[in-house]
This record gives C-alpha cells, structure tokens and sequence, in this order.
C-alpha cells in the first residue's frame, strides 16, 4: 500500500522545536518530525507554537510529498524530515 494522510492533523513538539504528523499505511501509523530548519527560515527558537503550525500549513503539500518520498526510501514507523530531505 502507499503511504497516506487522512488526518490534516498536525502538533507543536516544544522539545524538538518542530512539528509532528501522521501518516499510514494500511493499517500501520507512521510518525513524522519535521524539524524547525525544514520549514523555513522565518522560524527562530522563539517562535510561537502558531509560527510553526502555520509554517507547516503553507508548506504542507511539499512536507507530504517529502514524507512520501523518504518513506519509501526506507520503510519505518518513526522519521524525522530535516532541510536537506527537501533538496
């Protein structure tokens, strides 16, 4: 099976200073991070929870099709997208 988003839902993590999201496929869930440097340099450690969502929601069809992407280069249950997944 591909890998797909039903669920548009998406979360801070203050700790990783990025933003987490789901995926799956079949019946598996597979995490996604994307870190701060992803999603775009308007972003600093300062940033408010509603910079980063907001980050992520203009940037959402490209984190998706990055996810994708990275996801069938190796398959797992846990990533994290950084900058250079997006070259």
């Amino acid at each position: 099976m591909a890998l797909i988003f039903p669920n548009r839902s998406r979360s801070f993590d203050e700790a990783r200073k990025g933003v987490r999201f789901t995926g799956y496929d079949g019946m598996f869930e597979v995490r996604f991070l994307v870190e701060e440097a992803a999603l775009g340099g308007a972003l600093t450690r300062n940033s408010s929870e509603a910079a980063y969502l907001n980050a992520f929601d203009a940037a959402r069809a490209s984190i998706l099709e990055t996810a994708s992407r990275v996801y069938q280069h190796r398959r797992g249950n846990n990533f994290t997208l950084k900058a250079e997944d997006f070259r």
